[in-house]
């Protein structure tokens, strides 16, 4: 039976792309990785197609076309990683600001103790562990999380995190066409189908620390769909529900 694999979608990592994957694959854990590239002009997929030499049967390659949102990429990875049988299948970025030691936490919280689904977490009870981040960012995140909550009701402090892992019968519960949202609100849709069919959510403290190779995907435009996309996924949700 395979196991656990982390998807880690690219779009121009290629300083951060190697070493990620040499961390992730020497943990004492073994974990396989499924790297989704959006056809990165700097080339990081042939990095990684360099070191498939080194990693011929944990590490795999999926490369699109084009840049096409973080959203999607994870929607082809998961499906692809359903298809190969994985029953763990974990998100994680690139850029280091997942640290690959809390793979494991994750792991456990669903292997052992029982969760359908864990979240690593950087606002459990009062704390905001994030490093790097400067004081607008920080703030901006997490009220957007309380945002989220708000008006989800989801009993999740970090609405908006990217690093989760899902058993395979979440996945499978849910109808990955269907997804609506493509960036930062993808991570808030997918927290919210799971929570709706109940499954146990379990969120695991971990320190966030801002990238210090390569440049942020956020913007504007990611934020916005966030913000107003969460009210709509909300009431369609309650007419749904009504119908």
């Amino acid at each position: 039976m395979k196991d656990a694999i982390v998807i880690i979608p690219t779009f121009n990592e290629i300083e951060n792309i190697g070493a990620i994957i040499r961390a992730t694959l020497g943990l004492k854990k073994q974990f396989h990785i499924l790297v989704v590239d959006d056809n990165s002009p700097d080339l990081t997929s042939l990095k990684v197609k360099e070191l498939q030499q080194e990693f011929p049967e944990q590490l795999f390659l999926e490369v699109r076309k084009e840049k096409s949102g973080l959203g999607t990429a994870y929607i082809h990875g998961f499906k692809w990683c359903l298809d190969k049988g994985y029953q763990y299948i974990f998100e994680m970025d690139a850029d280091f600001s997942h640290n690959p030691n809390d793979l494991e936490k994750l792991y456990n919280a669903c292997h052992i103790d029982g969760a359908d689904m864990s979240i690593g977490s950087r606002y459990i009870g009062n704390k905001i562990n994030v490093v790097n981040w400067d004081i607008k960012r920080v703030l901006l995140s997490y009220f957007a999380s309380r945002y989220v909550r708000l008006i989800t009701r989801m009993p999740i402090a970090d609405t908006t995190a990217g690093y989760v892992c899902y058993k395979r019968h979440v996945l499978e519960s849910i109808d990955l066409d269907k997804i609506k949202f493509v960036g930062y609100a993808f991570q808030i849709e997918m927290k919210f189908k799971a929570y709706l069919k109940k499954f146990k959510i379990k969120e695991v403290p971990v320190i966030f620390t801002d990238r210090t190779k390569g440049e942020s995907k956020l913007s504007g435009g990611i934020i916005s769909e966030a913000i107003f996309g969460v009210i709509s996924m909300k009431l369609k949700s309650i007419f749904r529900r009504r119908s």
